[in-house]
């Protein structure tokens, strides 16, 4: 993050496991995104607004354009959007979160991975298969659904250590696909 913007990025927090209680688990400034990483991140350290996250999901439901200018290529998006695992990796995967769902409420068992996010492949919840997008450590949910049209973004500063924030995260994606009128 630029030091010129630093003020505009919340600290992210974690709900002590005994009382409950939060407390600052990574400072805004001086924490770790107030300067580049030695090793940048392939899978984590996205800092972003809720508006540039809604353009980029937008952007991949109109196939690579945005606002008639093409960004990606329409088989890119594709790539992108289309699960590639093998079935073994896929067995694996789910077989993880699963294991996990005890914290999870969930999150992560989509069943399928593009190249950069989740990709949903059967349908366990109100999501439909073909959703994709990806959830955060900090507390942080972004998908589309091309079946429905929609995006949907939610930035808590709550980190994953406890069932509560994925439970959040669960209740909104509930809550979303039960307001969608038919």
């Amino acid at each position: 993050m630029p030091a010129d913007k630093i003020d505009r990025l919340p600290p992210c927090y974690t709900p002590n496991p005994e009382t409950g209680e939060f407390t600052v688990w990574d400072e805004a400034v001086g924490g770790q995104y107030s300067t580049p990483p030695a090793f940048p991140s392939g899978g984590g350290g996205l800092v972003s607004t809720v508006d540039d996250y809604h353009a980029y999901f937008r952007m991949l439901l109109n196939h690579g354009t945005h606002d008639g200018e093409r960004i990606l290529s329409r088989p890119a998006v594709e790539l992108m959007t289309t699960n590639c695992l093998t079935p073994a990796q896929q067995a694996a995967r789910s077989d993880l979160a699963r294991n996990n769902v005890h914290i999870s409420f969930g999150q992560g068992q989509h069943g399928g991975w593009g190249y950069g996010m989740a990709v949903r492949t059967y349908r366990g919840d109100y999501a439909p298969v073909g959703q994709f997008g990806w959830d955060g450590g900090t507390g942080t949910t972004a998908y589309a659904d091309p079946h429905n049209g929609v995006v949907g973004v939610l930035l808590t500063q709550v980190g994953l250590s406890l069932p509560a924030p994925a439970q959040l995260i669960h209740d909104f994606w509930t809550t979303l696909y039960q307001a969608l009128d038919d």
